[in-house]
């Protein structure tokens, strides 16, 4: 009797070999740019996937301040988040937020694309977004994607 040759291998996480890699979002879509970057963060692009462990590489996103939306939203789509309160739902826009805080459109829109466990919270600690151009990760060699 020959042995099946599709046996389905897990990978251990102290066996995965991680990457970094560097997103220009200037003049990029918004929506586009962080569903890739999601993928890459949980490791969906390798052939090594796990969806209970956490495979993914590191992602850098420079120019947060210089992404674009389509269309009305920048101005007319609400973002909402909720303090905890009675009464405390908070609405912005992400005009209002990129003007506050560019980096924090990029991350609220990743996170809402990754798990909502331990194991997402795990893969959101790899991304790094920064405003301007440079950044800190110069020695990790990042790739260009």
């Amino acid at each position: 009797m020959k042995s099946r040759s599709y046996n389905t291998v897990s990978v251990a996480e102290k066996d995965v070999k991680r990457e970094w890699f560097i997103v220009d979002a200037q003049g990029k879509t918004l929506g586009r740019m962080v569903s890739g970057i999601a993928s890459i963060l949980s490791g969906k692009h390798k052939p090594t996937f796990t969806p209970n462990s956490d495979t993914g590489d590191f992602v850098i996103v420079i120019n947060s301040a210089k992404v674009r939306m389509t269309g009305k939203k920048m101005t007319d789509r609400p973002l909402v988040r909720y303090t905890g309160n009675p009464g405390g739902q908070r609405l912005t826009t992400p005009k209002e937020l990129i003007e506050k805080n560019p980096n924090k459109l990029i991350e609220h829109s990743v996170k809402g694309m990754l798990p909502k466990s331990s194991l997402g919270n795990k893969m959101f600690r790899k991304l790094f977004v920064y405003e301007g151009a440079d950044h800190p990760h110069a020695a990790q060699k990042p790739k260009q994607l």
